[in-house]
């Protein structure tokens, strides 16, 4: 199951009739986070298969299973940017052993996402999510 902060999105979903304001929505929680230092911007945080640059930088507190997992990002592309925010809501302060345990796909379908958004877009979160996945998995083996 996805933390709080993302349950707190899906209600706000849940209040948006059309997809339009939920996209403005997205665009508006990617304008809140702080945007990454230029020198957190390079080849080892991007993130590959992203039709949009992004980045993911993450922070482990403790070690292994139990190893709390934060993670800031960012993007050149507002709406990739609120997908960011998105996934930082969804991830953000849970244990890498429940990150893995985060049926992300399914999570994000709550929200309809993938029948709004380009197959770009699309790829793009999937590569997001698999590279915080593996960020959690690796953390998980030590």
């Amino acid at each position: 199951m996805a933390s709080s902060a993302f349950e707190n999105i899906v209600e706000d979903f849940d209040f948006l009739e059309d997809w339009e304001d939920r996209y403005r929505f997205v665009i508006d929680m990617g304008k809140e986070m702080p945007p990454l230092e230029d020198a957190l911007r390079v080849p080892a945080t991007k993130v590959e298969g992203c039709s949009s640059q992004v980045w993911i930088v993450p922070r482990l507190d403790g070690a292994g299973e139990a190893a709390v997992f934060h993670f800031r990002g960012d993007s050149d592309a507002m709406i990739v940017r609120g997908l960011v925010a998105v996934l930082v809501a969804m991830f953000d302060g849970l244990t890498v052993a429940e990150v893995l345990k985060v049926d992300a796909g399914g999570e994000l379908a709550r929200l309809q996402l993938n029948d709004h958004l380009s197959a770009q877009r699309s790829n793009g979160l999937r590569a997001m999510v698999e590279r915080i996945r593996k960020i959690a998995g690796e953390a998980c083996a030590t």
